[in-house]
């Protein structure tokens, strides 16, 4: 009997998601339609990530989840606004509905992801934590650094990092702490400390803007942390959070794929049932996240593919000079994967 009602049950649930589909958008979503453009918290100032030149137009890999975001929803690549928060702003403004969308460097903990009341949309961007020194000092590696003054950053993974790493190999050092990213960098690059910690890509980043002479500063060669770092949406709008996370699957698949800007035309041609599902062509992709069919190709010829946007932002051309690494397709070596669109 308890069988038979709860199979009842789940065949009523079943009926009637498959009749509603995702037509029935979320609070968030709902909110996003209407103001016909996308609230987006990016970082105060962080270069290949997310900074603004001075005409306040704003470039950088996490920029570009949000403009896919825009050209998927809205499909429009400038239809979003970008609120710039600092590490400790980041999470209030998305809890209080300031923003849509946190797309901030952010790296994804168990504690975050259990207790704000937000969600994860996945991994953008495998980094780890790494020091960077003077080169004058001629230090080759972390170990190197017992008793030293170290400039970090408040209200971020980095200090507890620090510190667990210092206990484990038994050294001491003297913390040195700023409350914003700009008191941190003019701090570390005036002489006020012997070392700096963050993650590997943002010392790369402030090294290639602070730093006079970028060569005059080394990263060290230690990486001291898993640091996967990823876009943040509240919880709440389950139909909201599918299509931030699967506007971030596409991009990861479309370079799998080998869909470019340049070429996303003539992939229309395609025979790969995979590459016809992401540009729109079949079985009702769209559909199934509440969106137009062709918010793949949109977010692909407006925006591009995950190493598109990689190479243009952070990659070897650029000043940050940083390599593929974990974030080459798993194809390559590396663990960035996107979820099978079908």
């Amino acid at each position: 009997m308890y069988k038979k009602i709860a199979m009842a049950a789940a065949g009523a649930a079943m009926i009637a998601v498959s009749a509603s589909g995702s037509a029935n958008a979320g609070p968030v979503l709902n909110a996003i339609k209407q103001k016909d453009f996308i609230q987006c918290g990016v970082n105060t100032g962080l270069a290949g990530f997310g900074i603004a030149d001075s005409q306040g137009n704003w470039t950088g890999i996490d920029v570009d989840f949000c403009r896919g975001l825009a050209a998927a929803l809205l499909g429009d690549r400038n239809k979003v606004k970008f609120t710039p928060l600092s590490a400790p702003q980041r999470f209030t403004a998305l809890q209080s509905g300031e923003i849509d969308v946190l797309s901030r460097n952010t790296t994804n903990t168990l504690t975050r992801d259990a207790s704000l009341g937000l969600h994860f949309v996945g991994v953008w961007y495998y980094d780890g934590q790494g020091f960077m020194v003077p080169r004058r000092l001629n230090v080759k590696g972390a170990k190197e650094l017992n008793g030293a003054e170290i400039c970090v950053q408040a209200g971020t993974t980095t200090e507890l990092n620090l510190t667990d790493y210092f206990r484990a190999n038994r050294m001491t050092f003297k913390p040195v702490v700023f409350e914003s990213a700009e008191e941190w960098r003019k701090a570390f690059f005036a002489g006020r400390c012997q070392a700096t910690t963050t993650d590997v890509s943002a010392l790369a980043s402030v090294r290639s803007v602070d730093a006079q002479n970028p060569d005059d500063f080394v990263i060290l060669p230690e990486v001291i942390s898993k640091e996967p770092l990823g876009p943040m949406v509240r919880r709440g709008d389950d139909e909201w959070f599918a299509v931030t996370k699967w506007v971030l699957n596409l991009m990861l698949e479309a370079e799998e794929k080998g869909i470019t800007t340049e070429n996303v035309d003539q992939m229309r041609s395609s025979t790969d049932p995979t590459v016809q599902r992401l540009i729109g062509n079949r079985d009702e992709m769209g559909k199934k996240l509440g969106l137009a069919e062709d918010w793949g190709y949109k977010v692909i010829k407006q925006v591009g593919n995950y190493g598109e946007s990689f190479e243009r932002n952070i990659g070897k051309k650029t000043p940050l000079r940083l390599d593929r690494g974990l974030n080459a397709q798993w194809t390559q070596g590396g663990l960035m994967y996107g979820m099978p669109a079908r």
